[in-house]
């Protein structure tokens, strides 16, 4: 039980520590005073969730091209298996995953076939809501990388961010403190962008707020620091290794957090969204179309990443969620809501270079009223890294009531 004093509101919270910062945000409660931003210890893993918001095909992406119930379903979409990077008698990759096809080939890139929820959901926010809770069944509303780094050793404001939006998905919301802004620079401080607006705006704050030792104040220090560290960090945002981003949101939100974990500061959980996904029309050919234009912005951006990241990609994971998949059969030049998908792996600790999984088959016999079957609860994936590189994290605390069937091998052992 917390004495009422240290429960404070979201809004109050809010009120002492987002006030001050423009286009950005931090959420949640500072225990204590933070004053370690620039010496929180270097090194340490750090978990990257990518969303694909809107339902990805991951028929389309992970291509079973040697299942005959595949092309039957999908007489004008389905990716030609000539096309296909890396295939095996099974599977293939969508011809975009180029970017990134060295990573498969050395084994830092793997996917899961056939994962999904234990129940359909074809509801986009629901089934968005439902996976980044993780809970089912609690009315606790705490998102499921929130009950993770309230588990991890790191005690800094910046230990969990999401970057490229300044709302929290619900994955982050909850008790422990996460930050969000669209870049580092919108952690700047309110009152003029120049260096000596700054430091005024920034000796203000401090006589106001210095010697605050309520959770108000203490919120309102904790924003100051992450302000000057994060905004620190913009100034000396520069791809390294020849690294190039593609434009647009993703290669942005990418650029950001790889500078964020080069500079050791402490952050051990990054959160992306990159939408468009719910492809019911135009999905298109691996000549052109949205399905295209997609995977090879996936592809180019994370190649991109890992680059810039150089030796300390080693220490980083980047997976990615999508609320659900797509109906197996084409409606024409798209495809509908439906149910097991695709779940893709990339960097340090990942057994990759194969497809994990059991594949239940795309014969009528086998599908969920025409949907891929789930064989895999997308837990169990997420727990495997998180045992693999969080190992002082309990996997049971972060996904509660949650025991997997059978480990599945998509990491490697430390």
């Amino acid at each position: 039980m917390s004495c009422d004093d240290f429960r404070v509101s979201r809004r109050r919270f809010l009120a002492g520590a987002t006030a001050l910062l423009g286009g950005a945000a931090v959420s949640g409660m500072i225990g204590d005073i933070f004053t370690q931003t620039a010496f929180a210890a270097p090194g340490g893993n750090t978990l990257v969730v990518l969303s694909l918001r809107g339902g990805c095909d991951g028929l389309s992406m992970i291509v079973p091209h040697g299942d005959p119930g595949y092309a039957k379903a999908r007489p004008t979409l389905a990716v030609p298996t000539k096309t296909l990077l890396a295939k095996d008698s099974m599977f293939g990759l969508h011809p975009e995953f180029e970017p990134v096809a060295s990573m498969w080939n050395d084994g830092r890139f793997g996917a899961v076939q056939a994962v999904g929820m234990p129940a359909p959901n074809r509801s986009h926010f629901a089934a968005m809501e439902a996976v980044e809770d993780a809970d089912p069944g609690s009315s606790a509303r705490i998102g499921w990388l929130n009950r993770m780094i309230g588990l991890t050793k790191e005690d800094v404001p910046q230990e969990g961010m999401q970057l490229g939006n300044t709302m929290l998905p619900t994955s982050l919301v909850g008790p422990a403190e996460a930050i969000s802004a669209r870049q580092l620079a919108d952690f700047r401080l309110p009152g003029g962008d120049d260096k000596a607006a700054q430091a005024r705006m920034r000796d203000a704050l401090t006589a106001l707020w210095g010697k605050q030792a309520t959770p108000t104040g203490k919120a309102a220090k904790a924003a100051l620091d992450v302000s000057k560290t994060m905004t620190s960090l913009a100034k000396d945002a520069k791809p390294a290794n020849g690294a190039k981003y593609p434009d647009g949101d993703l290669g942005l939100a990418l650029a950001a957090g790889a500078q964020v974990i080069k500079a050791g500061v402490g952050v051990r959980v990054i959160t992306l969204d990159y939408g468009g996904w719910d492809m019911h029309v135009d999905l298109g050919t691996v000549a052109n179309g949205d399905m295209k234009n997609r995977v090879g912005g996936v592809a180019k951006a994370v190649a991109a990443f890992f680059t810039d990241l150089g030796t300390s990609g080693d220490q980083v994971t980047l997976v990615t969620l999508s609320e659900f998949g797509r109906r197996v059969q084409e409606n024409g030049s798209g495809t509908d809501h439906g149910y097991g998908n695709t779940m893709l792996l990339f960097g340090g600790g990942v057994r990759g270079g194969k497809v994990h999984g059991t594949w239940p088959g795309l014969s009528s016999g086998k599908l969920v009223d025409g949907d891929l079957a789930v064989t895999t609860d997308y837990r169990g994936v997420l727990s495997e890294v998180i045992a693999a590189r969080f190992p002082e994290v309990s996997t049971a605390g972060v996904f509660p009531g949650f025991s997997a069937r059978s480990p599945l091998g998509v990491m490697r052992a430390n």
